[in-house]
């Protein structure tokens, strides 16, 4: 079974070594064959001095071959003769075997003559004329093309991925899928149990599993089993989860890659890997093909395509549509995608027939980050009775990706502390960490500087403990965090719809830290930067998107789609623009004035609470109800930071 989902069980692992090895083989056997000639070719010598070797009786033999080159060999006695030293010795350095010249021969009969007249002198021990074989300087002349090439092809496999990438990686099969085929016995541990929170998401996608495993369930009543599901939400909110629980529950072959898989620097390679992967998975039909971030592959094709690269990707596009939904295909393949840009997808990939299913992956609530604490926990040796409860409240807006880290944080903050189990304070510090920052207590901050920051965070504590819908203050602290000089982490209602008195309100308590250093100082700093971006876009989306202005009317200039992003112009006029610019300043002026209206009348109080933050540097909701008394209006289930940046 194993074999046959994996087309590579087994590869041959190929050491560089002993490429090598085998290559200084070939030329030492070469050297062989051919008498040592392949390293060390004779010395050329003039017929002057070979007339003179013969005279003295130094030459030992003669070979002419095809009577134009004679090979002169030197005798023994010859070599010591300090005249021959350059070629007494080869390459390494042992006594050479000949031939130690090379001549050119002019009239080979004349030749021949003098060499009779030195053996018969007994200057000459033995000459012959042969017929000269080329073989050994040919194969001298391909061998060094014949590694060359070989060199080139391992090279260019190890480049394209070696063994993996699903024949990927031999250089003529560039065009192959790179997707990886996963056995559910063996490769994939993960399962639905394994994703904790989205219900919904997970029905839908058991759903499709089940449709593989038991099609006749649904095909007897006439249903059809959908061609594809596409998994949108916001990132680290578990859509790769779902896909790899699919590839451990589906009983069927399951191709894994991602978008930018198809994207290759030559042109037609996308469009033939598409091609490559529906044909392998319509061999192992039924099959599941998992493609993660799509959007690398699927964004909207454009009307005026100017550079060849975007042409590519549309052409690989095009072969994609036509595999899910084209002339030719069937429906035994089911193809799942993962993007969080799904405002950027092509509307052709995005109809029934090739998506029929849209499923959207939210950031979970407070139940279900309950249940992904529990999962998340399980390996942490943590202390008992540790309130999952507690943890959900204290991380709105956390993706399952956050809670995996806050999870981690706090086990290495308890190890940090040499402590033997995670307890809560752990996991308090694990999500200061994570949302405020690293504490940077060592940052200098004169007095003076740390007053104004204590003051400021005093403001946002007071404002937002007198306004009803103002997200009550926990924590307040002025030691830097971050980029942040102080931070202040709130408490409020998750809440579905807002209304305009709420946002109101908390545009308001943004404004506490710049009212409080206006009533205290009279005069204002760079600190509240950050809360100037916050109540600005606030304002903007009350004006501009959600048509609350009374001045605007029931009106907004959201695009869902996204394509204002790319567009020259604006969708209202430069009246209107005036119009929302002025509505906008009224709007933060109003809150700013309310804010510095409901310090003034607390100014004791406000200064009471600085002064304890100055001396503890943090503090908590106890010392809140200490100077202001209870709150009156208390329906808290979660928290919220809040942090000034100096510009």
């Amino acid at each position: 079974m194993a074999s046959e989902n994996n087309p590579n069980p087994k590869k041959i692992k190929i050491s560089p070594w002993l490429i090598y090895g085998v290559v200084a083989l070939i030329f030492l056997f070469i050297s062989f064959i051919t008498g040592g000639s392949s390293f060390e070719e004779p010395m050329k010598t003039s017929s002057s001095k070979f007339n003179e070797y013969l005279e003295k009786g130094q030459v030992g033999k003669v070979i002419v071959y095809n009577k134009t080159e004679a090979e002169v060999y030197l005798t023994a006695e010859a070599l010591k003769d300090p005249i021959h030293k350059a070629v007494a010795n080869d390459m390494l350095n042992r006594p050479s075997k000949g031939p130690h010249y090379t001549l050119e021969i002019g009239n080979d009969e004349i030749f021949q003559n003098k060499l009779e007249a030195a053996v018969k002198a007994k200057k000459l021990r033995e000459y012959s004329f042969l017929p000269k074989s080329n073989w050994g300087d040919l194969l001298q002349m391909i061998l060094p093309f014949l590694l060359i090439l070989g060199l080139w092809i391992f090279i260019m496999r190890r480049m394209n991925g070696g063994a993996g990438g699903g024949g990927g990686g031999q250089i003529f099969n560039i065009g192959k899928s790179k997707a990886r085929l996963f056995d559910e016995k063996t490769d994939i541990k993960t399962t639905f149990k394994d994703v904790a929170g989205l219900e919904g998401a997970k029905e839908e996608i058991q759903e499709i599993v089940e449709f593989l495993k038991n099609p006749e369930k649904y095909t007897n009543l006439g249903g059809k089993i959908p061609k594809g599901a596409l998994l949108v939400g916001p990132p680290g909110t578990g859509k790769t989860l779902l896909a790899k629980a699919v590839a451990g529950e589906a009983q069927v072959p399951f191709f894994s890659l991602s978008g930018s898989d198809f994207v290759e620097m030559f042109v037609g390679v996308g469009a033939s890997r598409v091609r490559d992967l529906f044909k392998q998975a319509k061999e192992k039909s039924p099959a599941i093909i998992f493609i993660d971030e799509i959007d690398a592959v699927g964004r909207a094709r454009g009307k005026n395509n100017m550079s060849g690269g975007n042409d590519e990707r549309e052409n690989t596009l095009n072969q994609l549509l036509t595999e899910m939904d084209g002339f030719g295909t069937n429906s035994n393949v089911i193809v799942l995608a993962a993007t969080n840009r799904a405002d950027v997808l092509d509307k052709a990939l995005m109809r029934a027939g090739r998506f029929d299913r849209q499923i959207f992956v939210d950031l979970p609530d407070i139940r279900e980050r309950k249940e992904i604490f529990e999962v998340h926990l399980a390996p942490l040796k943590k202390v008992e009775g540790l309130d999952t409860d507690f943890l959900a409240k204290q991380t709105p807006g956390f993706s399952g990706a956050d809670i995996a880290n806050v999870c981690n944080e706090a086990a290495l903050i308890a190890a940090r502390n040499n402590k033997t189990a995670v307890d809560k304070q752990d996991f308090l510090d694990a999500v200061d960490r994570i949302v405020g920052g690293l504490e940077k207590k060592n940052k200098i901050v004169t007095p003076d500087e740390k007053r104004a920051i204590a003051v400021h965070e005093a403001g946002h504590a007071t404002v937002s403990w007198m306004l009803e819908h103002a997200a009550p203050l926990i924590k307040v602290t002025i030691v830097p965090r971050g980029q942040s000089l102080g931070a202040a982490w709130y408490l409020p209602e998750e809440r579905l719809i807002v209304r305009t008195e709420q946002m109101l309100d908390e545009m308001c308590a943004t404004m506490g830290g710049r009212a409080a250093e206006k009533v205290v100082f009279d005069r204002i700093s760079t600190g509240a930067l950050s809360d100037l971006e916050k109540v600005t876009k606030q304002a903007r989306a009350m004006v501009t998107v959600y048509g609350l202005n009374d001045k605007l009317g029931n009106i907004t200039y959201y695009d869902s789609s996204g394509q204002s992003e790319y567009s020259f112009s604006k969708p209202y006029s430069e009246d209107t623009a005036m119009v929302i610019d002025k509505e906008i300043s009224t709007l933060i002026e109003s809150q700013y004035q309310r804010a510095i209206t409901i310090l003034s009348e607390n100014k004791d109080k406000l200064n009471r609470l600085a002064d304890i933050l100055i001396e503890k540097e943090v503090i908590f909701k106890d010392d809140l109800e200490a100077i202001f008394g209870k709150r009156p209006f208390d329906t808290i289930i979660s928290e919220e930071i809040s942090e000034e940046t100096p510009e």
